[in-house]
């Protein structure tokens, strides 16, 4: 069973500001409602929650229309945090968490040893239990957020609404809220829709998401579905390079637009780099700013650093992606090795596919060009080709390439 939201249509006044919203949540999912100002997002929770009324359409809870539930029996079913959580009297933590059982208790009936039971275990779930007998106007913004959320858990709902819940909070206390909405959804089971603002955020926690744009649902579906350059650029209006992160294979969104340092006086040496999966990207960025006319090479088409080098308008040779370098390539890379006053190795790891670009190092030593190393991560932890890297790359270094742990060391080295 699950929360349905069909075919909504919701206004103010005379102006609509949903338009057709229509999808379903179930028990055990986080769905996270993405897009820009104005896209409709607090309207969304505002109808789910009945501060609004639907114009068009139902929204259903487990088969059943919410707009005919009771107001204690919709409070026992919905709980909301909405985005403003200041409280201005000067009550205890535990006195507004235990506000949550309202729903749940009879007029003028006061709380029973089971209802502050229940507050206690939304307050541990919540990790405040150690601010219950703190004045809620003495708690910090992520600490008053915890409270205002164990507030919301201790109706015990099925459904819990958050309207943008780690705004104005440190980065602390956002991870902290995200990692307890995650749990709330995997151990307690509750259907959790969220406004959330930071995309990165959202594919890192959320199970769907939802792309508003002026009223309409965009786009629905996983993080790699909805987050999509074209997609953030049609609603945002924003220019994105859309990865996905190594270690936590979730994708993370950043802006494709490089700041525009104060550069130094243009110099006539070219510096070649041979880089790929992102360790070019910080130095190509230096050298540039420092003046320096810069090559690259080979690099996969969507990498990283070739990203970084179009943004650039650095020269560079490519390849396609997960294909290993060829001949063609290989000999343009060569042409850039030729013509640079220094070649940069960068700390890149090396696999069959990429052998040839510590090739190009050996030629360029050969050719009596400077040759620039990285040597920060160790070699043999950066070799996939049975030692048949790390032998050659030694090599490198006894036949005179200079060593560098960092991009200040290579400007020095090219100096």
């Amino acid at each position: 069973m699950s929360l349905e939201i069909k075919d909504v249509d919701a206004h103010y006044g005379s102006t609509k500001i949903l338009d057709s919203i229509d999808f379903s949540a179930s028990h055990g999912e986080l769905m996270g409602i993405i897009g820009p100002n104005g896209s409709g997002k607090t309207t969304l929770l505002r109808t789910i929650s009945r501060i609004l009324k639907p114009k068009v359409g139902t929204i259903l809870l487990e088969g059943r229309d919410v707009q005919g539930m009771k107001d204690k029996e919709f409070s026992r079913n919905f709980a909301a945090v909405p985005q403003d959580t200041t409280i201005n009297f000067d009550f205890s933590a535990l006195d507004i968490v235990l506000i949550g059982r309202n729903p749940h208790l009879g007029r003028l009936e006061l709380e029973t040893e089971k209802d502050i039971e229940i507050a206690r275990r939304s307050m541990e779930l919540t990790n405040c239990w150690g601010l219950a007998e703190r004045h809620i106007t003495e708690l910090s913004g992520g600490e008053r957020q915890l409270v205002i959320i164990a507030r919301a858990l201790t109706q015990e709902p099925k459904v819990l609404l958050l309207d943008e819940p780690t705004s104005h909070l440190d980065i602390k206390y956002q991870i902290e809220i995200m990692e307890l909405l995650k749990r709330l959804t995997t151990e307690e089971k509750l259907i959790v829709i969220a406004v959330i603002h930071d995309l990165n955020l959202a594919a890192r926690y959320c199970d769907r998401l939802v792309l508003l744009h002026e009223g309409k649902i965009i786009t629905l579906g996983t993080q790699t579905q909805v987050l999509t350059a074209e997609n953030i650029k049609n609603t945002f209006g924003a220019a994105v390079i859309v990865k996905k992160h190594v270690l936590t294979n979730q994708c993370y969104v950043s802006p494709s637009s490089v700041p525009s340092p104060l550069k130094h006086q243009a110099k006539n040496e070219v510096i070649h780099l041979i880089c790929g999966g992102g360790e070019g990207a910080s130095l190509m960025h230096v050298l540039a700013a420092n003046g320096y006319t810069v090559t690259a090479g080979v690099i996969n088409l969507l990498d990283t650093d070739y990203e970084v080098a179009k943004l650039l308008n650095i020269p560079v040779v490519t390849e396609a992606p997960f294909s290993p370098i060829t001949q063609e390539a290989f000999q343009a890379h060569l042409a850039l090795v030729n013509k640079a006053n220094v070649v940069v190795l960068c700390n890149i790891p090396f696999g069959a596919g990429n052998l040839k670009n510590l090739e190009a190092a050996e030629v360029a030593l050969k050719r009596k060009k400077a040759l620039v190393v990285f040597d920060t991560t160790n070699i043999e932890k950066r070799d996939f080709t049975n030692g048949e890297a790390a032998k050659r790359f030694i090599a490198l270094k006894t036949k005179g390439a200079l060593t560098v742990k960092n991009e200040e060391e290579v400007l020095k080295a090219i100096k």
